[in-house]
């Protein structure tokens, strides 16, 4: 439920954004509400049932006001009177994915044993995006359990390429011979 409600506020969020050109600077607005949301002394605060639903609005306002402007305010306010903080991460992962696919842009996640150089994830970004003929976003991440080689998703795609696929891979071969 709380995913479904999240994508419905991203929507909405979204449209709006569209609509009156605004795609990147929610994009911002979303970053820092985000950020201010998630700070454990703000979310004390927030959250805490024996304050008012209104002080809390007026607490989150004053956090906010001067950095995302009134549209972040009232997403702020929105979200403390729904008690919604929880669902700011979704909202925001869900506009940014509504913005790349406006925009023609395919996500993808590569996962290796050790940090990619700067040049290396440059690289896989230019012949992923070459390969797909469409503008590429590469997130990195490290999981040494793969012990080598490469995991990469894109979108509901997962190609293994790792270690440690293929010494499974050879185990279930021998396993089986």
């Amino acid at each position: 439920m709380a995913g479904s409600a999240a994508k419905r506020y991203a929507r909405a969020i979204f449209d709006l954004a569209k609509e009156e050109g605004q795609l990147e600077a929610w994009s911002q607005r979303l970053a820092a509400v985000r950020e201010v949301l998630a700070n454990p002394d703000a979310r004390t605060v927030l959250t805490n049932p024996t304050i008012s639903v209104q002080r809390r609005q007026v607490v989150a306002s004053a956090l906010l006001d001067d950095r995302v402007g009134p549209e972040g305010v009232n997403l702020a306010r929105l979200l403390v009177g729904a008690n919604r903080l929880d669902d700011v991460h979704t909202i925001a992962e869900e506009y940014s994915r509504l913005v790349d696919e406006d925009v023609g842009r395919i996500r993808a996640t590569a996962i290796t044993a050790v940090p990619l150089s700067r040049a290396d994830a440059d690289k896989l970004g230019t012949e992923l995006a070459q390969k797909f003929g469409h503008e590429v976003r590469l997130d990195t991440t490290v999981d040494p359990a793969i012990l080598g080689g490469l995991v990469l998703r894109i979108g509901d795609r997962v190609i293994d390429a790792s270690v440690a696929a293929r010494l499974q891979q050879l185990r279930q071969r021998l396993a089986g011979v």
